[in-house]
């Protein structure tokens, strides 16, 4: 596990890693059960809570409600950390993390102080946004609609991380003119019922499954005030991801380093007395590490221009806003590939340095690949290449994320 000396690099800031010793004896705890918990497919509510109860969930809250008021590559550094412990419940508090920004970004007002207040209270958010239907793109079928003096939820929606262990399932619908509209529906109201049925090979314990509503009763404190996210939101949870995969890097560079360390049995070819003295062999393992090292390194950096981001949006000064949130949005694209595939290769490569023992499930190796595979799926890393070039040669600016559905043209067709 991650400890000062291990040479990651530069910390995010002098004060890193005071506010990280807090956390750390959690995330070796964590990290300790990671495999037990994969094979058995055992959800982790009590480590959620547990950094719950530490204070994770209120990082980057002002310092005069409780918070830590962490900067967010101090917040990205924290997240690559706990992804190195077990990067299922990095994607748990993504939503959480999200809506958090979302408040941050927000004009002051009853509304956005309530919520903060909600939050340093300890209340967590889980995800309500994909759908798996047949919605159009940017829009959603699940529907709120007003009834009398509270309104009603109907509908379903899919990928719903995180909201099994969370207290609040932040979600997008429709009202009944078809208009976006956003709200906040508690995890346990009467007519909400959340399934665990993600069935991925990888980030199987992140709680992505199901949540269905049945005339819900949302009360009109609940509804959001704009049902838009904050201005660089797209790159933000984006970043959560490619920090999952920088701290999945971490953990497998030091799992390969330490089982390698404990070989004593050497192939006829090898080119040592023992497997930790062999050129080939180490070569290996300092590819994984190197990769690892790239990696969060490259979160880091992307991380300034999401907190140069955050910073624009409180000036007011529209010019700098666009500027700083179409930088952050291109920083993020321009890691997501090279991150993915540093990661996709390390956790690949890394057998090689070890014999057939290596595939056994109670060494657990076989997951970071699974989980690396799985996180580098979601918002396809090609679409970020063609961004990124789209941009270069033709000055084209990063188009919204709307997530994913029927393209209109393809309605139009069938009309």
């Amino acid at each position: 596990m991650t400890d000062i000396a291990n040479a990651w690099g530069a910390a995010p800031s002098e004060r890193f890693d005071a506010i990280a010793s807090r956390f750390r004896p959690i995330f070796a705890d964590i990290h300790a059960g990671a495999i037990e918990r994969d094979l058995a497919r055992t959800l982790p509510f009590a480590e959620y809570r547990r950094l719950k109860d530490a204070g994770f969930s209120v990082l980057r809250l002002p310092e005069e409600i409780g918070g830590a008021e962490l900067t967010l590559p101090e917040l990205f550094g924290l997240l690559i950390e706990l992804a190195e412990a077990d990067p299922n419940l990095t994607n748990a508090y993504r939503s959480h993390l999200g809506f958090t920004e979302d408040l941050l970004n927000a004009p002051p007002g009853d509304w956005r102080d309530r919520w903060l207040l909600k939050l340093a209270a300890g209340e967590t958010i889980g995800s309500g946004f994909s759908e798996i239907g047949n919605a159009p793109l940017g829009s959603y079928s699940t529907q709120l609609i007003r009834n009398g003096d509270h309104w009603l939820l109907n509908g379903q929606k899919f990928y719903t991380t995180g909201s099994l262990y969370a207290d609040w399932i932040t979600l997008g619908a429709v009202d009944g003119d078809g208009h976006p509209i956003g709200a906040l529906v508690p995890t346990r109201a009467a007519g909400v019922e959340i399934i665990d049925d993600w069935d991925g090979f990888g980030q199987s314990l992140t709680a992505s499954g199901t949540a269905r509503f049945a005339d819900v009763e949302i009360s009109n404190d609940l509804i959001k005030p704009s049902a838009l996210r904050f201005s660089y939101s797209g790159g933000f949870f984006q970043l959560v991801h490619l920090a999952s995969l920088a701290g999945i890097g971490r953990a497998a560079a030091t799992e390969v380093a330490g089982l390698v360390a404990e070989r004593r049995r050497v192939y006829a070819r090898s080119n040592a007395t023992l497997p930790g003295e062999d050129p080939q062999i180490l070569q290996v393992v300092g590819r994984v590490r190197s990769a690892a090292y790239a990696a969060g390194a490259i979160v880091l950096k992307a991380a300034d221009a999401l907190q140069r981001a955050h910073a624009a949006n409180l000036t007011g000064d529209t010019e700098a806003i666009a500027r700083a949130n179409r930088d952050a949005e291109l920083e993020v694209s321009q890691s997501v590939t090279v991150v993915s595939s540093l990661i996709l290769e390390a956790t690949t490569i890394l057998f090689d340095a070890l014999g057939a023992s290596a595939a056994k499930k109670s060494h657990g190796l076989d997951r970071h690949w699974r989980n690396a595979r799985t996180i580098t799926s979601h918002n396809p890393r090609i679409y970020h290449d063609r961004v990124v070039g789209d941009f270069a040669i033709n000055g084209t600016l990063p188009s919204p994320q709307v997530g994913v559905g029927i393209h209109p043209e393809r309605e139009k067709a069938k009309a």
